[in-house]
């Protein structure tokens, strides 16, 4: 469920201050802070308005570190979420809240900068909602499937041209090998030792990592405009229904394969213990949530041609190799991109997922 904390008087003061660089109307009662991103500085905005409703705003600092060219985000946010709401609106006749809506700041732009720095955007809070951590049953499963399914179906006859490549080389799996092959060689701090079975695993599924980016090579799998952070946290669901509502966190919308986004789904709902567990005996693939999430995007997108349907199980090993590989390179080069809270996470992190 989502957590919200309170904030310290000088954060206070950054949060009503940047708040008034959108077209936000009222008065400001008070701002908290919300605790379940990883990435961004994310906090919510109370707004008294004239007739005395309380109305709440996302204000959200893009972490720079991660997104080295921020106004290169907001624009692909900024693309994707015109293009649905018009789509919603035009083709769809529907009036429901599909997609976030980004509150103009001063002078028509998009976002605003801080009086510290930073890139600053303000989004519609979407009232009735929250999300889930942790994947509790198949249900939940098939609605944030079905959700990333019609997202990708949207956004399906943007021009890939015009949304831009956040993080270059993000599943990119042949250059993640690669990678850890040269940090394996380098063995710096001397953790090698205590990979090798890890190792040898990855070396040898070697050929997955080449498997869907040869078929995009050929023309087989088409490129599109993908989410690629499909996780379960990142959909929106009416706490009445459990339903899904509405697709969020864009940051990494970015040209891919529709693979990639099924495969994190795959990932990150079908296994059975925590990403961290210890013990990998609680450790299994759940074919139950596989076919629901299955179900799910199938059910969502209409777009998909033969092959892309035909690979999607295979977008499922991938990602999971790949994320596998990521926290194995981390381990070797002494936990520097992903946050440890002890010795040997994330080599425990690559082992669940291999």
């Amino acid at each position: 469920m989502n957590a919200y904390s309170p904030v310290n008087d000088d954060l206070q003061k950054t949060i009503e201050a940047i708040s008034h660089e959108f077209a936000i109307a009222g008065d400001f009662v008070e701002g908290v802070e919300i605790n379940s991103g990883l990435i961004n500085s994310t906090y919510i905005a109370s707004y008294k308005r004239p007739n005395g409703d309380i109305r709440r705003y996302v204000l959200q600092r893009i972490n720079e570190q991660v997104f080295p060219d921020p106004l290169a985000v907001m624009n692909n946010v900024e693309c994707v979420t015109r293009h649905i709401n018009w789509k919603v609106l035009r083709v769809k006749r529907d009036l429901g809240g599909q997609t976030l809506n980004l509150y103009p700041a001063r002078g028509g732009r998009s976002f605003a900068t801080g009086d510290s720095g930073g890139i600053w955007r303000c989004y519609n809070f979407i009232e009735g909602c929250h999300t889930y951590e942790i994947v509790e049953n198949t249900r939940q499963a098939y609605q944030a499937a079905r959700a990333f399914g019609s997202f990708q179906d949207l956004v399906s006859d943007i021009d890939v041209e015009d949304v831009k490549e956040t993080i270059k080389d993000f599943h990119n799996t042949e250059k993640r090998f690669q990678r850890l092959m040269e940090v394996i060689a380098a063995d710096s701090l001397g953790r090698v030792q205590h990979a090798q079975d890890e190792i040898q695993f990855i070396k040898e599924r070697e050929d997955l990592c080449s498997r869907l980016l040869n078929l995009l090579r050929s023309g087989d799998l088409p490129e599109r405009i993908t989410h690629n952070d499909t996780k379960l946290n990142n959909v929106m669901m009416d706490s009445e229904t459990d339903e899904a509502v509405c697709v969020i966190d864009l940051d990494t919308v970015m040209p891919g394969l529709s693979a990639y986004d099924f495969g994190d789904l795959v990932r990150t709902a079908t296994s059975s213990a925590a990403e961290d567990e210890t013990d990998l005996s609680k450790v299994e693939m759940r074919i139950a949530m596989f076919e629901a999430l299955a179900e799910g995007y199938m059910d969502g997108c209409d777009c998909r041609t033969p092959c892309e349907i035909e690979k999607l199980v295979t977008g499922g090993k991938v990602i999971t190799l790949e994320t596998g590989i990521r926290f194995l390179t981390d381990y070797l080069e002494g936990d520097v991109y992903f946050k440890t809270s002890r010795d040997g996470q994330n080599l425990d992190r690559c082992r669940t997922q291999l």
